[in-house]
């Protein structure tokens, strides 16, 4: 007789409960060995996909300057229509590629002139063949003061050589036109402060075809801040309503006060104005336009001292007693006051 685990008395050995242990633990063993290779894939995975989403990224960035560089050869030999599907390609995929808006307005300010370009008609004539020589020399002029960002001197030498000849090289005349006076206008409102003037010359080049965001957008804000200007010391409240749209458009200035500094000014006056008048808590008003003023520069002696009032107004300081207001006995009860004898006498 073989006596059982359990202490019983059988005649068979236990060896089958030896194997049931070693049974579970080689299933554990395994399921330790499958969660661990589970979770190996699972990270091979995510880094393959991590690699693979890096080429695939720097691979569009390379056929994305591939396109762009076949653009411009396209714009060099005047195949306008297929640059502009490329830099399209280009823009579509990445909208901040580098240069790929600026040859786009270039293209579409290109094909708008050679759509509108009417091919003239010879007539015989028995006059000489007039020398272009003045022509050439004022186009050659013009092109070189481009290339050197003179915006004024190259629109005084595309005038002389419409003067000279108005049909020389027409299409790549209105295109220089149209770069001398966006540019100008540009650096007329962001370099010198002249916003009227600014906005002059880009409604010019306007005309010779559709402008850039940027320069649309800087026309926007110098007119915004011209409008703003107009009501200066006259209207606060829509100094600051304009001042905030204009700061929107990069640090403007017309010579005097950039758009954020007159954000600032306009908002302690309005703030004062309002302070004044007793509009002190609420939404948009005083103190709301001294905590506006006061995130562009300090406050000024007259807004620091309204605002230091409004403060302590708006927001009392906790735990004082309001001796304004008797506090309440119960009744019948009559308090006592103790009266203390002075310790020394004089």
């Amino acid at each position: 007789m073989i006596q059982n685990s359990n202490g019983s008395e059988g005649t068979q050995p236990n060896q089958p409960v030896v194997k049931r242990k070693r049974g579970r633990i080689f299933l554990f063993s395994a399921l330790g060995m499958i969660v661990l290779l589970g979770l190996g894939i699972f990270g091979g995975y995510q880094s393959g996909i991590s690699i693979r989403k890096n080429a695939e990224s720097s691979s569009l960035m390379e056929q994305l300057g591939e396109q762009f560089q076949y653009a411009l050869v396209d714009i060099e030999f005047g195949r306008y229509q297929i640059a502009k599907q490329r830099l399209e390609f280009v823009i579509e995929k990445d909208p901040s590629f580098p240069g790929a808006q600026e040859k786009l307005t270039e293209v579409l300010v290109q094909i708008n002139l050679q759509a509108n370009y009417v091919e003239p008609t010879a007539t015989p004539s028995l006059t000489s063949t007039p020398d272009f020589s003045g022509a050439e020399q004022a186009y050659s002029r013009a092109q070189q003061l481009i290339a050197a960002q003179d915006w004024p001197g190259a629109l005084g030498a595309l005038d002389q050589l419409r003067k000279l000849d108005p049909n020389y090289n027409t299409s790549q005349v209105d295109g220089m036109y149209y770069f001398a006076l966006r540019n100008n206008g540009y650096d007329l409102i962001t370099r010198q402060g002249n916003l009227e003037g600014g906005i002059y010359y880009i409604t010019l080049a306007e005309r010779f075809g559709p402008l850039d965001n940027n320069a649309n957008g800087t026309r926007e804000g110098a007119r915004v801040y011209l409008i703003g200007a107009s009501f200066w010391e006259i209207n606060w409240e829509q100094a600051v309503f304009y001042f905030t749209q204009a700061r929107n458009w990069g640090n403007l200035w017309d010579g005097t006060m950039t758009a954020s500094e007159r954000y600032w000014f306009a908002s302690m006056r309005y703030g004062d104005e309002l302070f004044t008048a007793g509009k002190i808590c609420e939404e948009n008003e005083a103190i709301v336009q001294y905590n506006n003023a006061q995130l562009v520069a300090v406050l000024d002696k007259t807004a620091q001292d309204n605002f230091d009032q409004a403060i302590l107004i708006c927001f009392p300081p906790t735990g004082t007693p309001d001796l304004s207001t008797p506090t309440p006995t119960p009744t019948g009860i009559v308090p006592t006051v103790e009266t203390i004898p002075p310790t020394s006498y004089p």
